[in-house]
């Protein structure tokens, strides 16, 4: 039988700054919640061996970053074939005035730089061990962090990406 007290505590020690992480990557709420709920669910069916990894959160954020992404590719492939064979669909409208312009200027970014700024800033994490979850060398995350600050910093003043390039 899983350790339900363990995950319990797990998920009420976690659980908010995963949702703020993925719902920097995905500027959506609603996807954010979908694919942080499915990543804990995927943790839960395998508890017994996720509790025993060094860091439990970590999987859990891969998981939901991917399941978010997956989505996103889903969805953007969806709309392509929609265009491809005629059929068009109602726009959906732009972002309400709940959401943050953070979070829309981090929406403009390119995918490496947002995961580095959600990383290192939403979640507190060392340079190093954002280069550990992303898989690349530290001098890459340091120059991410750099033009993804640089980028951020022109789109809040106003600017568009092109511009801030």
């Amino acid at each position: 039988m899983p350790d339900v007290d363990g995950f319990d505590e797990f998920y009420r020690g976690s659980r908010q700054r995963l949702l703020g992480f993925v719902y920097a990557l995905t500027g959506n709420l609603a996807e954010a919640q979908d694919a942080v709920q499915e990543a804990y669910i995927r943790a839960w069916q395998r508890w017994s061996t996720v509790s025993g990894y060094d860091d439990p959160e970590a999987w859990v954020r891969v998981v939901a970053s991917r399941i978010a992404v997956s989505r996103w590719r889903s969805l953007r492939s969806r709309a392509r074939a929609y265009l491809r064979h005629g059929v068009t669909t109602e726009s959906v409208p732009g972002p309400g005035t709940e959401t943050l312009e953070v979070v829309a200027a981090l929406r403009q970014l390119p995918e490496e730089q947002r995961t580095a700024l959600a990383l290192y800033y939403l979640l507190g994490m060392p340079v190093a061990e954002v280069a550990r979850e992303t898989a690349a060398p530290v001098g890459t995350v340091k120059a991410r962090l750099s033009r993804g600050r640089t980028a951020l910093a022109g789109l809040l003043a106003g600017g568009d990406l092109e511009e801030v390039r």
